[in-house]
């Protein structure tokens, strides 16, 4: 993000960035050392996401490598986005037979505020080589227009 007044480059603080990444890595230490857990208990993974603007649209990507298409769903309600779907482990691999297992899979749910006034009846969701990027227009009067300077 650019200040519009200096010209300086600022990223917003995000307290809890890192978080799931940490809260991954915690379950993967447990496993390593405890063993996994029974499969009675259903781990759950979120995929890391991007939610940006351009000129017209609000977009949210997000990654799903190893997702299929038909295992992902979006809905919207209100202002809020949400994700859900599972990744399906590699059946032809029985797991006693990994050495190592970094990849999550399992269900999978995140739910986003939308942080703009969007027309949410017209989202786009396009998913190419394991990104879902889904795109919303800006309501008309939420777009910056350029406002003429006449000579008097």
């Amino acid at each position: 993000m650019t200040d519009r007044w200096h010209g300086v480059q600022l990223a917003r603080f995000d307290p809890f960035r890192g978080l799931t990444d940490m809260h991954n890595d915690i379950n993967r230490v447990f496993d390593t050392y405890f063993g996994p857990r029974p499969q009675a208990v259903e781990r759950t993974w979120a995929p890391p996401l991007d939610v940006y603007e351009t000129k017209d649209d609000l977009v949210i990507a997000v990654e799903l490598p190893g997702v299929r298409e038909k295992d992902v769903h979006l809905s919207i309600v209100g202002e809020v986005l949400s994700l859900r779907g599972q990744r399906v482990p590699n059946g032809e691999v029985r797991e006693e037979n990994y050495h190592r297992i970094e990849r999550w899979s399992g269900t999978f749910e995140r739910h986003i505020q939308l942080p703009i006034p969007v027309q949410a009846d017209k989202v786009r969701a396009i998913y190419r080589d394991g990104v879902l990027d889904v795109r919303f227009p800006k309501v008309e009067e939420g777009k910056p227009r350029e406002i003429k300077i006449e000579l008097g």
